[in-house]
């Protein structure tokens, strides 16, 4: 083993061992590596790698749709789509479990985060779920799970990241291609709801009645029209999917200062503040991973890997199963975006040489790693929901397992039907 790679994988180890936080690490291992090739002015090289992974026009969008994110998350989003849920399917026996998932998938698509999901859909359904008779680790293993499918349907800033690092992948192109993913993932998680809770009767006293259901809908669509301008606009080629960050902001603004008057102008320093330091962490993410991936890439270790796993099997399908195991261990460990930077330049050459277009390669990718923000030890979704459920890990993880394993049926249904995820980039 070259011992630059070797230097590599310890730093990186002990620096993680010792809760360096992700983003350091990474510039600091690929520092150190660079130092030991002897050559190279490793402090020049490495800012200048960092420097130039963030120069991007893709990326522009990743600070507009935070912002965006965090004014629905502030704006009275959450309460609206919980209402038209349960106008929709909230009399059905087991109906505040289908309540819950469905207002999950529809705030995480439009808020483009899983976190914000659970930290906004659960501080408000846990503690409804449980008075209505639902265990709280049940409860809280619904909203993880179901928080984690937004991030397949656009816009999502994950999906950014991953087509910055590949290269030559469309942004739009990915957006398209996790429609029909995200769907299933959430039909899948309903289906199950419905197993799960099929026993627990609703407090509620009648069937779902227009009346009532008018007004939650007309309450919740102008948040639902985002998803569709984003969309209508990229495919109608009126504005590019950075564009699109920017109108996603201005009609973030417009619906909750003027329309909901959810939030005060008086707020609006502390949003931009917030949305600020998210912006900040994540483009120092980028730019050290972007440090690192230029150093792997200077070592060969992409190309060693990629001969080394198809030296184990030239089979197709059994190397889609291997990927899919190491990456379900990569998610178990690590966080999402660093795992997406990390292991798109390592496995993305070994799809190409399989014959996986990229875009569906990047949704299996994201679709993988949205399972490992449920699982400890690094699980966000799962840290974030058992701190607003108040309840250990150790209650809700036995709770999320049928969960869990229809997220890894849809996995499986994601990765060996492609056209589920490139039909519709194909339309257009």
């Amino acid at each position: 083993m070259d011992p630059q790679l070797l230097i590599l994988i310890v730093a990186f180890i002990v620096l993680m061992a010792l809760h360096v936080p992700i983003a350091v690490t990474l510039g600091l291992t690929t520092f150190l590596a660079v130092v030991a090739l002897g050559d190279i002015p490793a402090a020049y090289v490495v800012s200048q790698r960092m420097t130039n992974g963030i120069a991007s026009f893709p990326l522009l969008a990743i600070p507009f749709f935070i912002l965006a994110g965090h004014l629905m998350g502030k704006g009275g989003l959450a309460r609206r789509l919980m209402d038209l849920a349960a106008a929709l399917v909230g009399r059905f026996r087991g109906g505040m479990a289908y309540v819950n998932t469905l207002t999950c998938i529809l705030f995480g698509a439009i808020s483009g985060s899983a976190t914000a999901a659970v930290s906004s859909i659960g501080s408000a359904m846990i503690p409804e779920m449980e008075r209505q008779g639902y265990s709280r680790p049940q409860a809280i293993a619904l909203t993880v799970t179901g928080a984690t499918t937004g991030l397949l349907i656009p816009p999502s800033n994950i999906m950014i990241v991953y087509a910055v690092v590949a290269g030559s992948v469309s942004v739009s192109s990915l957006f398209l291609a996790g429609v029909f993913p995200g769907l299933v993932m959430g039909g899948l998680l309903l289906a199950c709801s419905f197993f799960v809770f099929r026993n627990i009767a609703t407090t509620e006293a009648a069937p779902c009645e227009v009346p009532r259901l008018l007004p939650s809908l007309l309450g919740a669509l102008p948040s639902l029209l985002l998803v569709i301008i984003v969309l209508a606009g990229i495919l109608g080629g009126i504005f590019s999917a950075t564009e699109a960050s920017a109108v996603a902001v201005v009609y973030a603004l417009l619906l909750s200062v003027l329309i909901y008057r959810e939030i005060k102008l008086s707020a609006l320093p502390g949003i931009f503040l917030a949305s600020a330091r998210t912006t900040a962490v994540v483009m120092f993410l980028i730019g050290a991973s972007q440090a690192m991936s230029w150093l792997l890439t200077y070592e060969q270790i992409p190309q060693t890997i990629s001969q080394g796993l198809i030296a184990l099997t030239e089979n197709k399908l059994v190397l889609l199963l291997l990927i899919n195991l190491l990456l379900l261990l990569v998610g178990a460990v690590m966080d999402m975006t660093p795992a997406v930077l990390i292991f798109t330049p390592i496995f993305l050459p070994v799809a190409l040489k399989l014959g996986i277009d990229p875009v569906h390669f990047g949704i299996i990718l994201i679709a993988n790693l949205c399972l490992g923000l449920c699982t400890p030890p690094v699980g966000t979704c799962l840290f974030v929901g058992c701190g607003i459920g108040k309840a250990s890990i150790a209650e809700v993880v036995p709770r999320m397992i049928p969960f869990f394993l229809m997220m890894v049926a849809g996995l499986l249904i994601i990765t060996y039907w492609p056209a589920l995820s490139l039909w519709l980039p194909s339309l257009f």
